[in-house]
């Protein structure tokens, strides 16, 4: 194995192992029944006035339209989200964030904002900044179509 493989080997290693941890990690600190895709989407849902279709939605988060639904479907139960039609296109949905989902990310927030704050300061802020933009690049290029 050449030295870049090993280097991208060990690069992508890094990264998957991190990613695993800090779901879990994070999982740990949500409210009692939310889980991170779904925090994912309020967080996402919060700015003001944001709308988005279940198709974008599901495209912004990579996952299948039919795992996008699942996850709405119960956030709409828990009273999180608003589902309506599409004025434009009756078709079509359009999600937005209740004010009880707003309030649940907000919670949400409040547990994951020391945990993420300490491993920030334990890395320093310095490095973080460093490594942010080589992050940014990556997931750039992995997001570009093959």
């Amino acid at each position: 194995m050449s030295d870049a493989n090993a280097l991208a080997i060990s690069l992508f290693g890094e990264i998957l192992m991190s990613e695993q941890l800090a779901r879990s990690r994070l999982s740990r600190v949500l409210p009692k029944g939310m889980e991170l895709s779904h925090f994912s989407v309020l967080n996402h849902l919060a700015p003001a006035g944001a709308e988005r279709s279940p198709a974008q939605l599901a495209k912004t988060f990579h996952v299948t339209r039919g795992a996008m639904t699942n996850t709405l479907n119960k956030l709409e139960l828990a009273g999180y989200i608003h589902i309506r039609p599409d004025w434009d296109d009756a078709r079509r949905k359009i999600v937005g964030i209740s004010p009880a989902g707003r309030r649940a990310r907000d919670e949400a927030l409040a547990g994951i904002a020391p945990l993420i704050t300490d491993i920030v300061d334990e890395i320093g802020e310095e490095r973080v900044r460093a490594a942010l933009p080589i992050l940014r690049e990556l997931r750039v290029r992995l997001n570009t179509p093959d």
